[in-house]
């Protein structure tokens, strides 16, 4: 208040100010109101943060309490980060995005992944052995020398992918999506059986003849499908956002 009256005292001046000689008063007084008015200004903004401070504090700090997406805690984000050599072993990494990030020599032996996103992650002897990377994206993605042994990789994606030395043992590649030289390449040495699925690895990548090859992936019609129960499991780790 005692801006705005100041400020009006000084229009009141300038406006009697109309001689030579006050022109300088004038001109002088404009100045102090364009100063009092970026002070007014200055101090609504420090008022406006002052009260939103504590709230924009109280909802950070229940974001981060809460956890992941949709407070379920198991989307983590990781976009582009580094974690290099980190220990994510064993934990619930459900749709957790690490798209982009640096994950070369990082653990995660028994980890949930199923949904995760590795879209041009950098997986350079990344440790997945017994993790389920079920559904997972990982195009695009360096997985040179990753560790997917018994890992369970159903539906998961790795169109342009690198998985050059790749430890594939007894992995599950079922209804996975591979490039074709990729797919030769494992096959070269591809063996054993997964712990959990039951499934041969050479089966679940279609190893062998071309007839199986090619009606071992679900972008071909004629090949198998998803089944029922794989489509319920997937849905029930999906957020509910209504009752």
């Amino acid at each position: 208040m005692a801006l705005l009256s100041s400020s009006s005292r000084c229009r009141s001046a300038c406006g009697r100010a109309t001689s030579r000689r006050s022109r300088t008063v004038r001109v002088e007084c404009m100045l102090t109101t364009k100063q009092l008015r970026s002070a007014a200004a200055a101090l609504a903004a420090s008022a406006t943060l002052a009260l939103a401070g504590p709230a924009l504090a109280d909802l950070n700090v229940y974001e981060a309490e809460a956890g992941g997406e949709f407070g379920i805690g198991s989307a983590m984000q990781y976009g582009e980060a580094d974690v290099q050599g980190r220990d994510f072993s064993g934990q619930d990494l459900r749709r957790s995005n690490f798209t982009s990030a640096d994950c070369r020599n990082a653990n995660f032996k028994g980890s949930n992944l199923q949904g995760a996103y590795f879209i041009k992650a950098v997986t350079f002897r990344t440790n997945f052995e017994d993790a389920n990377l079920s559904d997972v994206l990982m195009d695009r993605a360096t997985m040179v020398e990753a560790n997917l042994r018994n890992a369970v990789l159903q539906r998961a994606v790795f169109t342009r992918s690198d998985l050059k030395d790749a430890v594939v043992e007894g992995a599950d590649f079922t209804n996975a999506l591979l490039d074709k030289t990729q797919v030769m390449a494992l096959c070269k040495y591809a063996d054993g059986t997964n712990p959990v699925t039951g499934v041969s690895t050479r089966k679940s990548l279609g190893c062998g003849s071309q007839r199986r090859y090619k009606a071992s992936y679900p972008s071909n019609p004629d090949g198998p499908q998803v089944a029922d129960d794989e489509k319920d499991a997937f849905r029930k780790t999906l957020p509910v956002y209504r009752q």
